[in-house]
């Protein structure tokens, strides 16, 4: 949704790159593309004013002329006023002193209300509580067989007595769904309510009977971060008729301009607390204004990466791994069924492209990103899957014969089975060379990074000590050839790797894409 404002932030501090000192028709430039990328980006023009005007008199300050770097300066006051835009400081959920908290969803129709509220209850249950999802939208149709269909999905409870299709009292429902909740030992209560096309009085009038009859401890506005600006002329018209105290952005994977999503936190003076970016009920995290800063200005999201690995990888796991690749034997003990599990492992922590994503400079490679085949990882899993438990543990039996077998079994050609084998032994050598302090391989002269000069030192004795054939034309055509070796080893591969002599060699699939 930001790539636009992303590439139009990026281009502008490319500009500003290499100048020792800022002068003012530099900074006036600089306001004026952010401004216009901004804009371009549907952001609310009061905004849109506020932080370029901020921008610009912090841009002017002292922080700036006194930096060693004034470019980088610019761009950390860039970072910190849209934090401050979208919100500032992480938002939480209050819950009530004594349970059940009662949680009320509010929006318009198509916002993704009943959605989000699968995808709030499974949050919540991954937090260690007990929701319970209330059907209080009574008037379109089929929504509380939807609620209950996403409730069963999500593995959380659903309360729902009425039928719905205009049939039943969605405030009775609300009222009798907190005694429901105590009955049953629930802490939490999510009321998913009725939406219209459009505000309307009628819509306000139940949104505010359900509001008085439960009393939630939090009521969450849903809006849709594609509809633009008219989000925020919904988002002023809700917070003045009913009054919200957080927002939940939906469909934050969109392709349309989030200028919307930047814009409401300020206007209406309440905090985005959740977004949704994505179909699935995983798709729902917390919204930190801190790590969205950072991945519109292509600095990367670390932190949420990290917490995504935390909760897919054991530490005891890991710690299994790192001592086979560790052990004497060369990381030999780390087999197929290892690397299998360490890719299952991975899958778990979502798309390939989003994780890729959430690595800075990432943004620089969107195109090659975004045409990632996820589908590569369950044909590699279905190639060692084929193989039987032996082959797994010692892929040095792989010949022939066994390849033609485990590609007839798995669906794919026999080189696709001979390329995983050979990349298998090439990574698992990487990785015990790197797991043992020895870094990168093929990087010489770089402390840690293997390739040290006692190792050129050696490479340089054995040559000289190798003899030169006596024939003059066979001695050229050696000299030729090893020339030859030379620049292709200069020339290397990725992450420095020395380049292959054989003229027939090719990039994985997996590699080309990136290339």
């Amino acid at each position: 949704m930001f790539d636009t404002l992303s590439d139009r932030l990026s281009a502008t501090f490319k500009n500003l790159r290499g100048k020792g000192r800022l002068s003012e028709a530099d900074i006036d430039a600089t306001a004026r593309e952010i401004r216009i990328a901004l804009l371009e980006a549907d952001v609310a023009l009061p905004v849109v004013r506020a932080f370029i005007a901020n921008v610009k008199e912090r841009a002017r300050g002292v922080e700036v002329s006194q930096a060693l770097n004034p470019a980088q300066q610019v761009v950390k006051i860039v970072n910190e006023e849209l934090v401050s835009i979208l919100g500032g400081e992480t938002r939480r959920l209050r819950f009530a002193k004594t349970a059940p908290t009662v949680i009320m969803l509010a929006g318009l129709q198509g916002a993704g209300k009943t959605t989000l509220a699968g995808k709030l209850g499974l949050w919540l249950k991954g937090q260690g509580h007990s929701p319970l999802l209330v059907a209080c939208d009574l008037q379109r149709p089929n929504a509380v067989n939807q609620l209950s269909v996403v409730a069963e999905r999500a593995g959380v409870a659903v309360y729902a007595p009425e039928p719905g299709n205009g049939v039943g009292d969605p405030v009775q429902v609300a009222k009798d769904s907190i005694e429901f909740a105590k009955a049953k030992v629930h802490d939490i209560v999510i009321v998913d309510t009725a939406g219209r096309l459009g505000i309307d009085q009628e819509l306000m009038q139940q949104a505010a009977d359900i509001r008085d009859a439960v009393s939630p401890d939090e009521i969450l506005f849903v809006v849709d971060a594609m509809i633009g600006q008219d989000a925020v002329n919904t988002a002023e018209a809700f917070r003045d008729g009913v009054g919200f105290d957080g927002v939940v952005l939906s469909k934050l994977d969109g392709d349309a301009r989030g200028g919307a999503a930047l814009s409401i936190a300020h206007v209406t003076g309440k905090q985005v607390m959740f977004a949704s970016n994505g179909e699935k009920l995983e798709d729902f995290d917390a919204f930190h204004p801190d790590r969205m800063a950072s991945r519109i200005l292509d600095m990367g999201d670390l932190l949420t990466l990290i917490e995504q690995a935390e909760k897919t990888f054991s530490q005891e796991e890991a710690a299994k791994m790192a001592s086979k690749l560790q052990s004497s034997k060369g990381g030999k003990d780390f087999t197929l069924d290892d690397f299998l599990a360490q890719m299952e492992q991975v899958r778990k922590m979502g798309s390939i492209s989003k994780l890729l994503g959430m690595l800075p400079g990432m943004g620089q490679i969107k195109d090659q990103i975004n045409n990632i085949d996820e589908r590569d990882i369950d044909r590699t899993a279905a190639i060692i899957k084929s193989m039987t438990p032996k082959e797994r543990a010692e892929p040095t039996l792989i010949n022939g014969s066994r390849r033609a077998r485990i590609a007839k079994g798995s669906g794919v050609e026999v080189s696709a089975v001979k390329s995983l084998v050979e990349r298998f032994f090439e990574a698992r050598k990487m990785m015990s060379k790197m797991a043992q302090g020895g870094g990168m391989p093929g990087m010489p002269g770089m402390p840690g990074m293997g390739g040290g000069p006692g190792r050129q030192k050696k490479q340089v004795k054995q040559a000289k000590g190798k003899r030169k054939s006596g024939n003059p034309m066979k001695r050229k055509a050696e000299e030729a050839a090893a020339a030859e070796r030379r620049e292709q080893a200069a020339q290397g591969g990725a992450f420095g790797l020395p380049a292959q002599e054989d003229k027939n060699f090719e990039l994985p699939d997996e590699f080309k894409k990136f290339m």
